[in-house]
């Protein structure tokens, strides 16, 4: 039997977890085989199953700017209804090429004219129907997915589960996500550490880079249809801030947020 409980969440929904400068090992989604851990020395390389660059290249072109998600900088106070849209008065657009200096890439492809399941855990991405998406999986790697629902009528808890993808934290690995149906919020900081909110609808297909800090919540329409895609073995586990210590971070820190810095210095 499926677990909903576990599984069908745009985000992890485990407990809280301490920060850490090693690789922890996932419960609720353990692997097929026992695989050696390799010590990770302490230095600036990172661990292997990790991104090893900043971008991927693919011949799949990204859509204009004018075409990506609409997204905003939200209040600084602190947000009392996270499906709301949140926006600052008067509203403060966040453009693609500011996006993407986050790390941040995005894709726009058709899922209307293809079947997916409401729930799949795992899905096979080689049963993709989709030729852009097979090309998007085979460039970037992607050997892992599964499909999930989060609805009233699907997730048990539903309030509660929700609450807890809000939950602001990194994870050790890209984060990419493909919406299938309905929408949803993608909340993530942006170098002043101000929350930007992404606005993620049915077509979208976005990547967060490991080491930022974001959170995700369902709009008003309470409902997203997603498929959740990955390099390797699939590790869902979130560290929540603070964990300035995670080697994921200080990745991120480093290829994002020191030039920003160096600059404001300058």
């Amino acid at each position: 039997m499926i677990n909903f409980i576990t599984m069908a969440g745009i985000e992890d929904d485990t407990p809280p977890t301490k920060p850490s400068t090693t690789e922890e090992k996932d419960e609720t989604n353990p692997p097929t085989e026992e695989q050696p851990v390799e010590e990770t020395p302490e230095s600036s390389e990172r661990p292997s199953k990790l991104p090893k660059t900043t971008t991927t290249s693919t011949m799949i072109p990204s859509p204009p700017d004018s075409s990506w998600p609409d997204a905003w900088l939200m209040p600084p106070d602190e947000c009392s209804d996270q499906k709301a849209p949140n926006r600052r008065s008067p509203n403060v657009a966040v453009t693609a090429p500011q996006l993407r200096s986050l790390g941040i890439s995005y894709w726009h492809l058709d899922p209307s004219s293809y079947t997916y399941p409401p729930l799949a855990v795992p899905w096979n991405p080689q049963d993709s129907p989709d030729p852009k998406l097979s090309q998007l999986r085979d460039e970037r790697g992607y050997s892992y997915a599964d499909i999930i629902t989060v609805h009233p009528d699907t997730l048990p808890e539903y309030e509660k589960k929700v609450k807890s993808f809000f939950e602001e934290h990194i994870h050790d690995a890209e984060e990419i996500r493909y919406i299938l149906g309905g929408s949803g919020y993608f909340d993530v900081r942006n170098k002043e550490d101000e929350w930007v909110r992404i606005h993620v609808k049915t077509g979208d297909l976005i990547t967060l880079p490991e080491g930022i800090y974001h959170r995700f919540t369902v709009d008003e329409g309470d409902s997203i249809h997603a498929m959740r895609l990955f390099i390797g073995q699939p590790v869902w586990t979130p560290f929540n801030r603070p964990c300035e210590e995670h080697e994921s971070r200080k990745w991120y820190v480093k290829e994002f947020l020191e030039e920003k810095k160096e600059e404001t210095e300058g």
